[in-house]
């Protein structure tokens, strides 16, 4: 019973605490979200920043995540920025508050090529009652020039 009252992030935060220092450790823990969300594991999303609050996941371009135009598909862009801005959401959180994500938007601003970052940051507002809190993620090429930018929608609630 205690585990639910724990801060929603904690473990993951704990998780990313333990492993970001050591050789492989951002690689393995990235695995470790590809594992406890399977769908997000096949972009292939690799975790470089992780604080409360703030998340910096990279997606190489390559073959498996590209589109007939070749630059990077439209749902891998949406992907990596579910991924980003779930992981900031679920660092913040505090103790004794539930959340879902409800809803995501995404604009696509140009051709997504090369290595692409996405990087979120949220600062959660006190929940007192069910409320709906918009998160997000840009979603950055090499150059910096946004590619495009994913909203995700999280309903949060005591």
């Amino acid at each position: 019973m205690a585990r639910a009252l724990e801060a929603p992030g904690a473990r993951v935060q704990a998780a990313w605490r333990l492993l970001a220092p050591l050789p492989l450790g951002r690689w393995l823990f990235s695995r470790f979200v590809g594992w406890t969300a399977p769908y997000t594991r096949t972009i292939g999303g690799r975790v470089e920043e992780l604080r409360p609050g703030f998340c910096r996941v990279t997606l190489r371009d390559r073959w498996g995540v590209r589109n007939h135009l070749a630059s990077v598909h439209a749902i891998a862009l949406a992907n990596l920025g579910e991924m980003s801005s779930g992981l900031a959401m679920m660092g913040t959180m505090p103790a004794g508050v539930r959340g879902i994500p409800i809803r995501l938007d995404i604009a696509y601003l140009k051709k997504a090529r090369g290595t692409l970052s996405g990087e979120t940051s949220v600062t959660v507002p006190a929940i007192t009652r069910e409320t709906e809190h918009p998160v997000t993620c840009e979603i950055f090429d090499a150059g910096r020039a946004v590619v495009a930018r994913c909203t995700v929608t999280w309903r949060l609630a005591p």
